[in-house]
């Protein structure tokens, strides 16, 4: 895994956060042998205070400062690592220097926004350079990621192993129970007042095809309604029910396009 071109493996970024902590205390025990991780945010000190508390496999990883506010710090943390992956968000507020940064310096990116919005904007003004450096732009790495994407694929794998044919539309519903953490609630937040203040965004959040490379050539639908409850409202509050539509044009192979949830992703900057 390691390059000499590159001081680090794994940069976690924003790894003093309560996400962060957890993609940190993963790695210290779950990293192959040799894999030269780092920790980075803004602030040193409770960088070390996080790294004390960790399996000690991790008690000597680096620790990196970089403020997202400071191009010059993330142009450095970018160019010293082979994959960055970002729990610093609202994205919408801090995420996209960091994508920039990666971008420019042909450094793998994985983030677990669900801002449709900032995904959006990442595609527009990144993708072809990530493409001329070869940086991998990979967003949305959690949950809105691992029911609907992991399960229709485990599905599309099912069904060829039974001989049923292709794919063409799925359906999943998961629900979910606990409590979101403050970056999350600040995600949702913050693109909540965007939506609120630009109609454009408001209609690019709702469509279903948002994140389509070729946005023309999809069909015209509205995001239908979660199937258990058609047209109700989702409110918080004990275990919630989410639905994500995913269609997969004539089969689920490597080369089709599908959608899933407010941020389906084989998006353009992830190759």
């Amino acid at each position: 895994m390691a390059d000499a071109a590159r001081e680090f493996d794994i940069v976690v970024y924003g790894a003093s956060g309560f996400v962060g902590r957890l993609v940190a205390e993963y790695l210290a025990c779950a990293a192959p042998a040799g894999t030269r991780i780092a920790l980075a945010g803004r602030s040193a000190e409770r960088l070390r205070r996080v790294r004390a508390e960790l399996p000690a496999a991790a008690h000597d990883w680096p620790v990196v400062e970089a403020d997202s506010t400071d191009s010059a710090a993330l142009a450095a943390l970018a160019a010293s690592t082979r994959v960055l992956a970002t729990t610093v968000g609202p994205y919408m507020r801090h995420g996209l220097p960091v994508v920039a940064a990666c971008a420019a310096a042909g450094t793998h990116y994985a983030d677990l926004t669900g801002e449709i919005v900032f995904v959006r904007r990442a595609i527009d003004e990144f993708d072809a350079l990530a493409r001329t450096t070869g940086a991998r732009i990979v967003h949305s790495c959690g949950y809105d990621s691992i029911p609907s994407d992991l399960a229709t694929l485990l599905l599309h794998e099912r069904a060829a192993a039974d001989g049923a044919g292709a794919l063409r539309d799925v359906r999943l519903e998961a629900t979910m129970s606990g409590g979101m953490s403050g970056g999350t609630i600040a995600s949702i937040l913050g693109q909540v007042e965007a939506m609120r203040s630009d109609p454009a965004l408001r209609r690019l959040a709702a469509d279903p095809f948002a994140l389509s490379p070729d946005r023309d050539a999809e069909p015209t639908v509205a995001s239908p309604p979660t199937p258990s409850r058609p047209g109700a409202p989702r409110t918080g509050g004990g275990p919630r029910r989410s639905s994500w539509p995913r269609t997969t044009p004539g089969s689920c192979g490597a080369a089709t396009r599908c959608r899933a949830g407010p941020t389906a992703v084989p998006c353009a900057t992830a190759r």
